[in-house]
């Protein structure tokens, strides 16, 4: 620890570890130890913020591992990381109301959820206040708006609305109306034609509304174009938990698939430069549900699309599937006795300083494959005997815990959720 921490700030990362989701005083305080990520995540950094990199060069990465391997306190590292180093970052976690293959909900996710360097406020109005109409990143944006919109990346709506930003600045409502569409809700066509009326601009455009299935991947390369046009160096995007596609139905987990390749930068014609994501899924995910000896996604997959309306999502799910399988061959590092020694002190000291309790050292002996040597399990049963010691004196602890792993049975509310959905949008 690089300066003593005060007993609330130790107090509150002791209790985010109590019940196993490292909180960031708890990951600041205990540091990672995950080398070899650190340092491909630093490369991922360095290649959004250069310029003049290929776009293929700022892709993302994920990483794999079991049930209380490390992976949420890695994410959580990576971001502090991150937002060290100038970038906005957001964090979701895939879930029910986050589904993988519905792009336009994790878009919103993250842009909700999302963190600029050093302020507080909602991702999308903090980066209209930080643009500097004047400066060269700005510039730059409004150019590639307008040459997106010629080559049909995004809808002219876009640079439009940006003109209209920019130019009317005074009018909080219209501005709140252009702010929730680049945070990805719907505009009205004639809403952004009276303000390029009250502009003198309305004779240089001409568009109609873009279909919605057509704008998620457009407010995904806008938004992340707008975070480098408000001075920030690019846009990390943390998905965590991505193993619940293992509970979704066929279809699901195939555009899920397909989905996970745009994201990951994979996606033929859609790079997004400037964007980094950084995903985790479980260890046994590629075996349990794409191999042969599992779901068998790995046959089913490509048939299930070709079949649908989705059909040209086929070749995107194929990608995103073997990203997965090469993600579960190379699983997070196991903590070395070393590691756990480091770790355990750490946490005795932090544990001495949240209660004013000289807390005893713990044996750091490597535990095997077992659950019991992963580092979750280590911290949580530290902690756990420490308080019953202290409050117990005398007393002799013996903690017992149970592997979890994840189980990858299909949820019907969520293939019911979907078709409801889809029928509202025909």
């Amino acid at each position: 620890m690089d300066a003593e921490p005060s007993v609330t700030t130790c107090r509150r990362a002791l209790e985010a570890l109590r019940n196993g989701v490292p909180n960031r005083d708890a990951v600041k305080l205990l540091g990672c130890n995950q080398p070899d990520a650190e340092r491909r995540f630093e490369e991922l950094l360095a290649n959004a913020a250069d310029a003049d990199a290929p776009p293929d060069d700022a892709l993302g990465m994920l990483v794999s591992g079991d049930f209380g391997a490390g992976k949420s306190h890695l994410i959580t590292y990576l971001e502090q990381r991150a937002l060290t180093r100038g970038f906005v970052c957001s964090r979701v976690a895939i879930s029910k109301e986050t589904p993988l293959y519905d792009l336009a909900k994790v878009f919103k996710s993250a842009v909700e959820n999302g963190r600029l360097p050093e302020r507080r406020g909602r991702l999308i109005e903090e980066l209209g206040q930080s643009l500097d109409f004047g400066s060269a990143a700005y510039a730059r944006f409004l150019e590639w708006a307008n040459r997106a919109a010629e080559a049909g990346v995004v809808s002219p709506m876009f640079p439009a609305s940006l003109m209209i930003y920019e130019r009317l600045n005074s009018d909080v409502d219209l501005n709140w109306d252009i702010e929730r569409f680049w945070a990805g809700e719907r505009i009205r066509v004639s809403r952004v034609k009276d303000g390029l009326r009250r502009i003198g601009q309305q004779r240089a455009w001409s568009f109609g509304a873009p279909k919605a299935g057509e704008l998620p991947p457009q407010w995904l390369r806008f938004a992340t174009q707008l975070i480098k046009g408000a001075g920030c160096r690019g846009w990390v995007v943390l998905l965590d938990e991505i193993e619940l596609i293992g509970s979704y139905s066929l279809l699901q987990r195939g555009r899920a698939y397909a989905e996970l390749a745009r994201w990951m930068g994979r996606a033929v014609g859609e790079e997004n430069p400037g964007l980094v994501v950084v995903g985790t899924v479980s260890g046994d995910f590629a075996t349990a549900v794409i191999s042969p000896d599992g779901k068998k996604d790995r046959d089913y997959v490509g048939p299930k699309l070709a079949s649908s309306r989705y059909r040209e999502h086929a070749a995107r799910a194929e990608t995103g599937m073997r990203l997965l399988e090469q993600a579960c061959q190379q699983e997070l590092g196991r903590p070395a006795e070393s590691d756990v020694r480091d770790t355990l002190e750490k946490l005795r000291r932090m544990y001495a300083t949240a209660y004013g309790w000289d807390a005893p050292g713990l044996s750091a002996d490597a535990g095997g494959d077992s659950h019991r040597n992963r580092m979750r399990y280590r911290v949580r049963s530290a902690i756990n005997e420490w308080d019953l010691r202290r409050l117990y004196p005398g007393a002799t602890p013996d903690i017992e815990g149970e592997e979890y792993r994840p189980v990858y049975a299909e949820d019907r509310d969520l293939e019911r959720g979907s078709e409801d959905e889809n029928a509202g949008r025909r």
